[in-house]
């Protein structure tokens, strides 16, 4: 997965962890999507999105999308010392 313009490309880790800081906001719903898919892909099954705290814009787009997503299976925001800043996501496996 890469991130940023086509002309600065950067490789993107696929570890379950999507930190939303890195990407402007324009890109939000196209690289969560993406993220979910490599993700499944992988057999990455729980997957942690940080969004930060602010004003909340960034997390109610989030969760909006993980709603619509037909392969998220659940989500919530974090239980830890993130708390609102992050949501996790419990994804569906990848059909064999």
């Amino acid at each position: 997965m890469s991130a940023g313009t086509m002309s600065d490309l950067v490789e993107y880790p696929i570890d379950g962890v999507l930190d939303l800081h890195v990407f402007s906001s324009r890109e939000t719903r196209s690289v969560v999507q993406e993220y979910l898919r490599a993700c499944r892909a992988r057999g990455i099954l729980r997957v942690r999105i940080i969004h930060g705290k602010g004003r909340s814009v960034q997390r109610g787009m989030v969760h909006r999308l993980l709603d619509a997503e037909p392969t998220v299976l659940k989500f919530r925001a974090a239980g830890d010392r993130s708390g609102w800043g992050a949501t996790i996501a419990h994804l569906a496996p990848p059909e064999v």
